[in-house]
């Protein structure tokens, strides 16, 4: 058979919703997307909270880190464009997706200062534990260690090491596909304008999966899906759905 690059709605569908919100996620999953795309970061009182950015500015009506601020206190805070919601718990999300019958594919944030949040990672698993999704989550961040915390602790889909444009530029396919095999992740995400046939069979022969963002129009959404993609993850969910076919 050919291969199906999956869609994942990337925060929700952030072109077309308020990113990262309950209203965006249920939009997405009413649409045939297979995965939700979402970010999580802790909060002060170690729950695990949706929101793209370690500050409050950009998409809420709060200020400040993420970090400063307890789950109750997150939920009073009201997430632009929604109509008075709050921020969402990884639980919320999570519920979700699995009533969906999705696959959920969570990236674990750094904090403000670029440092991975102690005991994030097992504190993601216990929540998707909790809601029965650990095995329908595909694991992914930009921070190699939380990467390999993920693998050592197992039981996820499938782990994902993402990197920007300019460490991938400088270690090449080679040095990624080392990096990956240090970390232990079984995928490699990158921006989709990083990727072209010769990466895609390095990575390919390796035995890792390949998967790309950025894809939000139709020309990057061809190109991923033109490359084989494993997954591609589009702000504009309806788009890549018709453009797959």
């Amino acid at each position: 058979m050919p291969h199906r690059t999956e869609i994942a709605s990337h925060r929700g569908g952030a072109i077309l919703w308020p990113e990262n919100s309950l209203r965006a996620f249920r939009h997405a999953l009413a649409t045939s997307a297979e995965q939700l795309e979402l970010d999580v970061h802790l909060s002060a009182d170690g729950e695990v909270v949706v929101l793209h950015d370690a500050t409050l500015e950009r998409t809420t009506d709060g200020a400040g880190p993420v970090r400063a601020q307890t789950l109750d206190a997150l939920r009073r805070v009201r997430l632009k464009g929604t109509g008075g919601e709050g921020v969402p718990s990884l639980a919320d999300a999570a519920a979700l997706v699995r009533d969906a019958g999705r696959v959920l594919r969570l990236e674990v944030k750094a904090d403000r200062d670029g440092r991975p949040y102690p005991g994030i990672v097992a504190r993601c698993a216990a929540v998707l534990d909790a809601t029965a999704m650990r095995r329908r989550t595909v694991f992914m961040s930009f921070q190699p260690l939380s990467v390999m915390e993920a693998h050592q602790l197992g039981g996820f889909l499938r782990s994902v090491l993402l990197l920007e444009a300019r460490p991938w530029r400088g270690m090449g396919a080679e040095g990624a596909v080392a990096l990956c095999a240090v970390c232990g992740a079984a995928e490699l995400g990158l921006p989709i304008g990083e990727w072209d046939g010769a990466g895609v069979a390095t990575l390919r022969g390796a035995g890792l999966g390949v998967s790309a963002w950025g894809t939000n129009d139709t020309s990057t959404i061809r190109r991923g899906l033109d490359l084989g993609m494993d997954a591609i993850a589009t702000d504009d969910p309806p788009l890549a759905l018709r453009l797959r076919g």
